[in-house]
């Protein structure tokens, strides 16, 4: 998935693409031309600038839609940040002027080459090309704005932030200079600039750090007011998309000094307004400068009033202070652990992958070959034992009973030697060494080892008592 567009080429203004294009029609392509030439030549030579120059156009706005993002082939997310913030139908309708503009500029040089096959003279060949290459240019300068826009467009597009919609994301969210940013600066190294007044915070910051080996995203939204979405401008509209469309553990900040310019319940409010969009996700209210007050310094109706948004499922309250980094990191990875948890259940939840081990399992049941009835061969032994129970004093023991007695999985190690078939039962927890004098032991195993191991020992002693005799021998022909 593409998640920056730095490398989108620079879109130039409708003058410069005339000269950029005419330019290189004049370098690439041949220059001279006299009244002396055949007419065949004269043809070709003006159908290769017409055409040179229909092809140069048509390249320089393909490059210009390929750079483009496609808007319905977008994430959510990114798909209504783009609206947001460039108006989709605007942004749809000057990359159609640029695809138009190409049809026709392709439609111009294929109807005058077609012309120009049929030129009678070097007069009117000219004349024809200067015909194709002005409306070529016409069409070209009609694109003036398109243009502007794209540019416009192209340059905003590579200062966004890179967010990932599918990665383990911490998104912060709340009124403005209620210490977002702040606690952004405190987990990540992102440079994130910090005031003391509102709505410092215009645009998506995104910082990244590690946790459990693991890389997170937190995400610095803008601040939000509490009104209807179509009273929302398009700062406040970044932050409402990235609640709605990332999959994320959201981090509701709240100011109990009021500092912020918000009384409690305005926040408290906030927060009731916008919980819909927190649906099937990790909610965490983060009460910030607990340098200047607590919760336990509020009077009662304010703590009873911040209780309310413990009403939505899985919400938990934990307090910082981002002045003097208190519990700071703390806060983080509570975050963490419930987005990691959520994940986790989100994923067993699914069918997907139960789905998946089911389809490469496949049950085959023979097909009966005549109509004898083959029941299934049980051993009597096996039926005439008794039925397992758990709370039968006289129930067989079983090797999940001696696991349990011995510390349970994961400390009992089961000894698989206990049923070894050996003459003696001293040697089962004999070691059996794989490699003997550099040579695998395995290699020379042989049930009948010993016995030829016996008649080769019998063997030796025969031709040792053998060679003993013939050595006497020997001795007595020396001696005489």
């Amino acid at each position: 998935m593409q998640l920056t567009w730095k490398d989108i080429g620079t879109v130039p203004s409708s003058n410069d693409m005339l000269d950029i294009v005419l330019n290189r029609t004049q370098r690439k392509t041949p220059t001279v031309i006299r009244p002396g030439f055949k007419i065949q030549r004269i043809r070709a030579f003006y159908m290769r600038k017409v055409k040179f120059t229909g092809e140069g156009f048509a390249e320089k706005f393909d490059d210009i839609i390929r750079g483009f993002p496609n808007i319905n082939d977008l994430h959510p997310f990114h798909r209504d940040l783009m609206d947001t913030l460039y108006e989709k139908n605007h942004y749809k309708v000057s990359l159609a002027a640029v695809s138009r503009a190409k049809t026709l500029i392709e439609q111009v040089s294929r109807d005058y080459v077609r012309l120009l096959k049929f030129g009678q003279s070097l007069f009117q060949c000219k004349q024809l090309k200067r015909a194709a290459l002005g409306r070529m240019a016409t069409i070209v300068k009609k694109l003036k704005d398109p243009f502007a826009y794209l540019e416009q467009v192209r340059q905003h597009l590579g200062r966004l932030p890179s967010i990932d919609p599918n990665t383990r994301t911490l998104l912060i969210c709340g009124y403005p200079n209620v210490g977002k940013s702040s606690f952004l600066r405190c987990i990540t190294k992102a440079d994130v600039e910090v005031q003391p007044y509102a709505f410092t915070t215009k645009a998506l910051y995104v910082g990244h750090f590690d946790y459990k080996y693991l890389r997170f995203q937190a995400i610095d939204t803008p601040g939000i007011l509490d009104r209807p979405t179509d009273e929302m401008n398009n700062i406040e509209m970044q932050s409402i998309y990235a609640i709605a469309h990332l999959r994320s553990c959201v981090l509701y900040f709240m100011d109990l000094s009021e500092q912020c310019g918000f009384s409690i319940e305005q926040q408290v409010k906030l927060f009731h307004s916008i919980k819909p969009l927190f649906a099937n996700k990790s909610v965490l209210v983060v009460i910030n400068k607990t340098d200047i007050i607590k919760i336990e310094d509020l009077e009662q109706s304010s703590q009873d009033l911040i209780k309310t948004v413990m009403n939505v499922p899985g919400v938990e309250i934990m307090q910082t202070s981002c002045y003097h980094d208190d519990n700071v990191m703390q806060v983080r990875n509570k975050a963490c652990e419930k987005l990691l948890t959520a994940r986790i259940e989100q994923k067993l939840k699914g069918t997907a992958r139960v789905n998946n081990i089911l389809n490469k399992i496949h049950v085959s049941t023979p097909q009966a070959r005549d109509e004898l009835d083959r029941s299934p061969f049980i051993p009597e032994e096996i039926k005439a034992l008794k039925k397992y129970d758990v709370n039968d004093p006289d129930k067989r023991r079983l090797a999940k009973d001696v696991e349990a007695e011995n510390g349970g999985a994961g400390v009992y190690n089961v000894n698989l030697k206990d049923q070894y078939l050996l003459d003696d039962e001293e040697w089962k927890n004999d070691v059996m060494p794989e490699i003997l004098d550099g040579k695998n032991v395995y290699d020379f195993l042989d049930p009948e080892i010993a016995a030829k191991l016996a008649a080769l020992e019998e063997e030796e002693e025969r031709l040792e008592q053998e060679g003993l005799k013939q050595q006497i021998f020997d001795a007595k022909i020396k001696g005489f």
